[in-house]
């Protein structure tokens, strides 16, 4: 790994139903529907956390593992007792991706099934727009697999991430950049709003770390004008190619800038995750990715043992992903535990807050009432053979 000035399924009934309960946990029984918008009585029956997410559709290979992680953790703690002898139960919805079906199942989790908090919400424009409802509703929000600035903005009294911003990440491989003598970079970035907003950071961020923009070239969102992309690119002759996607677009351009390109590529780090690099096989070698979480495959740290423990236990791969995905969780069961007895919206919001230097073993997020953000760390992977990351 190098480490330029760094700090340290299945889903239990049928996807057919596309409201489920993917954590079934022994022993627990299904809670009585409540009345619309109502909370769960404090002190009694299962702690109920909501997820909408992509189940089905394109982006679905690629956020299960951030699933798995999730329900890992959650299992785990369950395991133990739960939360004062409470269950904790995940309640997930489909949305397939798509920002108006998320809308509509947050709604529904809150009016319908009085859940404590949403938990790992994926994409930009989706969480953009869940963040009015998350204030008229009260209802928080905890993690979310997003680094873009638009949602840091301002905070949200709802709203508490666990991952560095984007902007955190582009300085780290631009300054990489600038160290390698790599400093005429073009930029490919995905035609929607996760591109768009970020493309006036990115020439920010190159111009105030002393490099210089070659060419800048939009991908669709499927991928399917890569080649045109990568060759338009190519005639701007970069040093390096920043590439600002997720999803099937990756897969797309690297392959085709591997076919016309001979200069690496680097990524944020939602950019290359466990089904990328899977469907890229050794088209993924010597890929460049921003990472916002310690390394899943080296026990240095406890919290990482914790994680291998966990994965083999539920057998499941080691990786980054999931390790997210884990790690997101464990953040929600220490916020739980701070709110105390009788946990309401409230004081899990209180709790968030009340949390501090919060260390999970090695590995320590920042949190407080002027700061829902709780972390920024970032270091650069770079993909080896087989596609696992070179350490």
């Amino acid at each position: 790994m190098m480490n330029h000035d760094a700090t340290p399924t299945g889903h239990g009934l049928p996807l057919a139903r596309r409201r489920s309960l993917v954590l079934a946990l022994a022993g627990s029984a299904a809670l009585a529907a409540l009345p619309a918008g109502a909370q769960p009585a404090a002190g009694k029956g299962d702690l109920l956390i909501g997820r909408s997410t992509a189940l089905t559709g394109g982006m679905a290979p690629f956020l299960a593992p951030l699933h798995e992680g999730q329900e890992a953790a959650i299992a785990d703690a369950n395991a133990k007792g739960g939360i004062g002898g409470r269950k904790i139960r995940l309640v997930s919805l489909d949305d397939g991706f798509d920002p108006r079906r998320r809308l509509e199942n947050a709604k529904q989790l809150n009016e319908k099934d009085g859940v404590l908090a949403l938990l790992g919400v994926s994409g930009t424009s989706q969480v953009m727009t869940l963040l009015p409802y998350l204030a008229q509703a009260k209802l928080p929000l905890i993690g979310v697999y997003t680094g873009s600035p638009a949602i840091r903005a301002q905070q949200h009294p709802y709203l508490f991430t666990t991952r560095a911003s984007y902007a955190d990440e582009l300085v780290k491989i631009v300054r990489n950049l600038v160290a390698v003598q790599s400093s005429r970079i073009g930029v490919a970035f995905e035609n929607n709003d996760f591109g768009k907003l970020l493309l006036p950071l990115v020439e920010k961020t190159i111009a105030a770390e002393g490099a210089s923009l070659a060419g800048t070239h939009a991908l669709a969102a499927a991928g399917e004008d890569a080649n045109e992309a990568a060759k338009a690119l190519a005639a701007q002759r970069p040093q390096a190619v920043l590439l600002i996607a997720a999803g099937p677009p990756v897969v797309a351009y690297v392959r085709a800038h591997r076919a016309h390109l001979g200069v690496p590529v680097y990524t944020l780090s939602l950019g290359a995750g466990t089904a990328m690099l899977k469907a890229l096989g050794e088209d993924a070698r010597g890929l460049a990715v921003a990472r916002t979480g310690p390394s899943p495959s080296k026990p240095t740290i406890q919290l990482t043992r914790d994680f291998q423990a966990s994965m083999k236990h539920h057998d499941k791969p080691v990786d980054y992903d999931r390790y997210t995905g884990y790690m997101d969780a464990r953040v929600l069961i220490e916020g739980l535990r701070a709110a105390g007895p009788g946990v309401t919206r409230a004081s899990l919001v209180q709790g968030m807050e009340s949390l501090g230097n919060l260390d999970l073993g090695g590995y320590a997020y920042q949190f407080s009432p002027q700061n829902h953000h709780g972390s920024n760390y970032v270091d650069i992977a770079v993909v080896g053979s087989g596609g696992v990351f070179r350490q």
